[in-house]
Parts: C-alpha cells; structure tokens; sequence
C-alpha cells in the first residue's frame, strides 16, 4: 500500500468511516495515508484526558509511535446545552453503555431531549485533531462547528447516507437545507462552517506551511 514517492501518514483509527474522513482531509496534499490495517499494526491509547484535543493528541502520539510514521488521529462529541450536567460530549459514542447499538443510542438520546422543543434541542459538534510523529504532537486543533437541532423523533431522521457514518449525524437537522447532516453534500457542510470543513483547512495549511518543505 505505500508509495515509494510520498512519504506514510497514519490514519490513526481502526473506523472505516473516520479513516474515509481523515483521507479527506488529507487530499491533494503529497501524503500517503494508510490504515492499521496496511502495517499490520494496533493500539489502545489512553481516552481519559479532559478535551477532544487532548484525547486527539494522545491517540495521535501512541499510534505514532506503535507504526513508526506520522499518524493523524481526531476525537469528536456532540454538544448539547440544554443537558447540561446529563451530557458530556467526549462520552457521546459511550453515553448510553459499552453494549448500546446505534439504535438504543438514538432512542436514549431523543428521550433526553424529549421534555425540550425549538431552540433548546440545539446541538454542535466539536472535533479535535493532532498529528505526531514519533511519539510527540506537531500540531493539534479543536473546533466547534455548526448547529443544528436534534430531530423530535427517529422518523424525521436521516438516512445515514454520508457523512463519516457517526450515529448522531441522522439525528442532526439544518434548517437551512431541510437535511439532516448526514444529507448534507460537501459544499453544503462547507457553507454552514462544519467542524470537518474547518479542520480540512488547517490540515492542508500546516501540511502546506510546515510537512510540505521538509
């Protein structure tokens, strides 16, 4: 799978569908991404820090150092305001227990928010991302994208048919385009300021500024 002409990238996540969004970011730039899989390699880093940064970074630094290439790793949740204490965005994958499916997760969601309407099931989703190299961060970033509101019930969701494939995205609605976020094309996501579309730029702009003239 490697290129003999450009140099390896880690697409540090064994998700086949944040892989395809990290080789997102990464395109046109003079990288080659590979996957764990393509170097036969694995690990479990530490997702106990504070921050989608800094849970980014740890992943990014343990993936680096297990494959011996620059790796890029993003951690990302979903948040919810109206929650409050009920949420916290770095467990929005884990909230509802380790055997949940998508489904349940949906499900317990829209009963949280089942009490508020209008504004209050407003919601936004922050992404952090870190790339390293041997063990040690070279730049890490956390954004806060658009929002939306969280659909009233699974019948006005989505049709899971884009986007990274994450279970929340059916749920996330833009009045804008009367789509949920998994509907929404490139150029529209770009236009509402998403945390991907964001994230796609500083990527290219540091691997421009900085990897590039190595």
């Amino acid at each position: 799978m490697a290129s003999a002409h450009l140099p390896d990238i880690l697409l540090a996540t064994g998700n086949l569908d944040k892989q395809r969004m990290l080789r997102w970011l990464l395109e046109g730039l003079s990288l080659n991404p590979v996957t764990p899989a393509d170097l036969g390699v694995s690990a479990e880093p530490d997702e106990s820090a504070a921050t989608h940064e800094a849970i980014a970074r740890a992943k990014a630094e343990e993936w680096s150092r297990v494959a011996g290439v620059t790796a890029i790793a993003s951690d990302g949740g979903l948040l919810v305001p109206v929650l409050g204490a009920n949420w916290e965005s770095r467990y929005t994958r884990r909230f509802a227990g380790p055997a949940a499916d998508d489904a349940e997760r949906q499900r317990r969601l829209l009963e949280l928010l089942q009490p508020y309407s209008g504004d209050d099931r407003n919601a936004a989703f922050v992404e952090g991302l870190a790339i390293a190299r041997q063990g040690q961060t070279l730049v890490s970033w956390e954004v806060q994208g658009a929002t939306g509101r969280i659909v009233e019930t699974v019948a006005d969701a989505g049709q899971a048919s884009g986007g990274d494939g994450f279970w929340v995205f059916p749920l996330w609605y833009f009045d804008q385009y009367h789509l949920t976020y998994d509907c929404l094309t490139e150029s529209q996501r770009a236009a509402l300021g998403d945390h991907w579309s964001a994230l796609r730029v500083l990527v290219q702009q540091f691997v421009h500024e900085s990897m590039g003239s190595e």
